[in-house]
């Protein structure tokens, strides 16, 4: 078998810089080289080929992604060329498809995972969503794509609304996403699975002055088992959208009392040096999965 190599960009911090040599250091025990640090924002490409540091990364036998934080839409549109002539991690399609809060909806709904309540309408038709918050009485808009809980706004009248439509329009954008704000205990469970394997379970919880879990709006980790149930939604939600590591946010409908998708990330964290320190000690199994993917997608 020849020499495999593969290319990485994984994020450096929150301890991410030693996870990389992790993965770099197990990888090379299975005789995978890794070229580190591999950002697409300076790459170019010439002809046949996406260059890195005069690199041919259409040469190399697979692609790890790994960096919410720093995506730049140049990244992106490389990303995608690259995954037309080789492996990736995860997929661009699967990625493009997770990154959209609308679809990745609309392909769990489609089969059979319960999500939130949803309506997507043209930036024209404000109409329907006066129509819809009479119904629902509390809803909640969203970026189709955002992260982090970056630009959720919570909706709880007709009167928020009309406050909130001429800052829409002066965004211009093309069309409303929003879904049907669930009653839950302000509590969710972050679900990881790598390979359609689980990895951890662990919960978050919304500040006393905020709705959002997320922790860039002031949410906090803490311990959390995840029940069968659970992990069985979160497995299927990654294998519907065809992600290879996904990290599913699940909450609890108090009203329909049933569990709910929230979102599918393509890029879940590992667990900071701070999180561990508390008892999130799942980086290793993860690491583990992630170079037993790695090693099968490269062989050839």
């Amino acid at each position: 078998m020849s020499k495999r190599t593969i290319g990485m960009w994984l994020y450096t911090n929150s301890g991410g810089d030693k996870i990389a040599k992790k993965i770099i250091k197990k990888l090379k025990d299975r005789d995978i080289d890794t070229l580190d640090n591999i950002n697409l924002r300076h790459a170019i490409a010439k002809n046949a080929n996406i260059l890195h540091n005069d690199v041919k990364l259409n040469k190399l036998d697979l692609f790890f992604s790994y960096n919410a934080g720093e995506q730049t839409q140049y990244q992106m549109y490389l990303y995608q060329a690259l995954n037309r002539v080789i492996p990736m991690i995860n997929s661009y399609e699967s990625f493009a498809l997770t990154e959209d809060k609308f679809h990745t909806s609309f392909v769990l709904r489609n089969e059979g995972i319960l999500t939130a309540d949803y309506k997507l309408c043209h930036r024209d038709d404000g109409h329907q969503l006066k129509k819809i918050i009479k119904k629902w009485d509390k809803m909640v808009y969203k970026p189709t794509d955002g992260w982090g809980g970056v630009g959720l706004t919570k909706i709880e009248s007709e009167a928020n609304l009309d406050m909130l439509l001429p800052f829409l329009n002066q965004m211009d954008l093309r069309y409303f996403y929003v879904e049907k704000f669930i009653k839950y205990d302000n509590t969710d469970f972050r679900v990881d699975i790598v390979d359609g394997e689980f990895v951890s379970c662990y919960g978050r919880k919304a500040s006393d002055t905020d709705w959002r879990t997320n922790i860039t709006s002031g949410g906090s980790v803490f311990l959390r088992e995840a029940n069968d149930e659970i992990i069985e939604i979160a497995k299927k939600a990654c294998k519907v959208c065809g992600v290879d590591i996904g990290g599913v946010d699940i909450i609890y409908d108090l009203e329909k009392e049933a569990y709910v998708v929230l979102e599918v990330n393509g890029i879940p964290a590992f667990a900071t040096p701070d999180q561990e320190k508390m008892g999130l000690n799942f980086n290793d199994k993860k690491i583990d999965l992630i170079v037993d993917l790695i090693d099968r997608k490269t062989k050839k």
